[in-house]
């Protein structure tokens, strides 16, 4: 496997497309180079933790409006909410903030729980957090959700969209729902430093990758060596595959939203008579029966 040269930072061209994850056990490789490298990348969340506890304690929610109107008044309605994938818990919390009465998280990075741990304590807010794969989420929590809760770049990450699409339906009480805001996968179909509507040449269909480092727009210099850093693995999921993956754990699709407006710049250079011609955003609510 190529890596990037010492000394450089990450570009395009260090990313490397690699077959599909093909076997359970390639699956959970994946996952587990995942969670190395977020655990190195969390660096970044941590830095940034005192201020973001400051945000939540001002009230100030990170939902995108997209989302807060999908789900309108979480007090109405949500006893309990569980996020997927969750990060340091800013969003979790955020669905507290919004009415959630308790909220879960679930994320693989054991740094990034150790910091969810640390702002709910600050907060005195009524979460509970989970260090494990996504697929491995305990079923002492099944059938506890109103909502289960994912997106702003979260799917990218996973390798079995049928294991997670399972998870989600045992974790969700009779006629709870999930909520799903994340990247447009058209998005990958383009070069997201260009000017204009440069196509990328990667497969819509059947494109995973690979890469070390992380962009300075997001992550950027961890201290460490680019060629040192761990590999991740991310996948393009169609919007069909995401659709599909959900039928087939059972769940009624209620409502699908294609939408121009983001949650980060992901075109930074292209000219502003291009922006709003692809979406930028989907979201997706998908409803467990009541029977």
């Amino acid at each position: 496997m190529t890596s990037i040269p010492p000394g450089r930072e990450p570009t395009d061209e260090d990313y490397y497309a690699v077959p599909l994850a093909g076997t359970p056990q390639e699956v959970r490789a994946r996952h587990q180079a995942n969670r190395a490298a977020w655990n190195e990348g969390a660096a970044r969340y941590t830095a940034g933790l005192e201020e973001t506890i400051a945000r939540l304690r001002a009230g100030k929610s990170s939902l995108h409006p997209i989302e807060r109107a999908n789900l309108g008044d979480l007090s109405a309605w949500c006893e309990s909410a569980i996020h997927l994938q969750c990060a340091s818990g800013e969003d979790t919390l955020s669905l507290w903030l919004e009415g959630a009465k308790q909220v879960v998280g679930v994320d693989i990075s054991d740094v990034h729980i150790a910091n969810a741990r640390r702002m709910s304590a600050a907060l005195g807010a009524p979460a509970t957090w989970y260090c494990g794969d996504v697929l491995d989420t305990p079923h002492e929590l099944d059938g506890s959700a109103d909502l289960v809760y994912t997106g702003q770049g979260a799917l990218c990450w996973l390798h079995d969209l049928d294991g997670w699409a399972a998870v989600i339906q045992r974790l969700l009480k009779p006629g709870g729902i999930l909520h799903l805001f994340d990247d447009h996968p058209v998005l990958w179909l383009f070069d997201l430093e260009a000017e204009t509507l440069v196509p990328s040449g990667v497969n819509y269909f059947a494109h995973a990758e690979v890469s070390q480092g992380w962009p300075s727009a997001y992550i950027g210099d961890l201290g460490i060596p680019v060629e040192k850093q761990a590999r991740k693995y991310e996948r393009l999921w169609p919007l069909a595959a995401i659709f599909q993956a959900l039928r087939r754990a059972g769940l009624s699709i209620e409502h699908l939203g294609e939408h121009a407006e983001g949650y980060w710049n992901a075109f930074p250079n292209l000219r502003p008579e291009l922006r709003g011609r692809i979406p930028m955003t989907f979201s997706l609510i998908a409803r467990r029966s009541a029977h």
